[in-house]
């Protein structure tokens, strides 16, 4: 188990989000699904909790009513390599009804935000040469999905 296990609060949908992300990700898979039992804050026999593995790391998925929705305060990075990667992750988390935000980030149809992020990105953003950073920033800062080539091109002519 891991140290720190981030804990998603749905009304319904867990069990649903659950198996969405679990068959997006590699080395994932749903390890324990609990009910509430009678009496409790939900119906008697249906899911109070998921727990799950993305990629290796320990989620937790409550179905805890509408009291709380997501919002973008906290949103999950996906670490890509490459554009084969960002495309994957970008149309895998938008389907079924997520919607795009810009530079990479968007909500998937849970309405959970999630950063879709190739690595080159911190580094042409990182780079000693402000003026090449500042180029691939301003790039960026004209994107919804991130494009590599489009980044590393206005670093280049910088």
């Amino acid at each position: 188990m891991t140290k720190i296990t981030p804990f998603l609060w749905f009304d319904t949908q867990a069990e649903e989000a659950a198996a969405f992300y679990v068959a997006l990700f590699p080395n994932s898979k749903i390890t324990s699904i609990s009910r509430y039992p009678e009496g409790g804050p939900g119906p008697a026999g249906s899911v109070m909790t998921v727990s799950f593995e993305l990629d290796g790391q320990s989620w937790t998925a409550l179905n805890g009513g509408p009291h709380f929705r997501f919002n973008e305060a906290v949103s999950f990075v996906v670490h890509c390599k490459d554009q084969a990667e960002v495309d994957r992750y970008w149309d895998g988390l938008l389907a079924g009804g997520g919607a795009p935000s810009q530079c990479g980030w968007l909500k998937d149809r849970f309405g959970v935000s999630w950063q879709v992020t190739p690595e080159i990105l911190m580094r042409l953003n990182s780079d000693p040469n402000k003026a090449k950073a500042q180029a691939a920033f301003g790039a960026m800062m004209q994107m919804v999905k991130i494009d590599i080539a489009a980044l590393q091109a206005a670093y280049d002519a910088a």
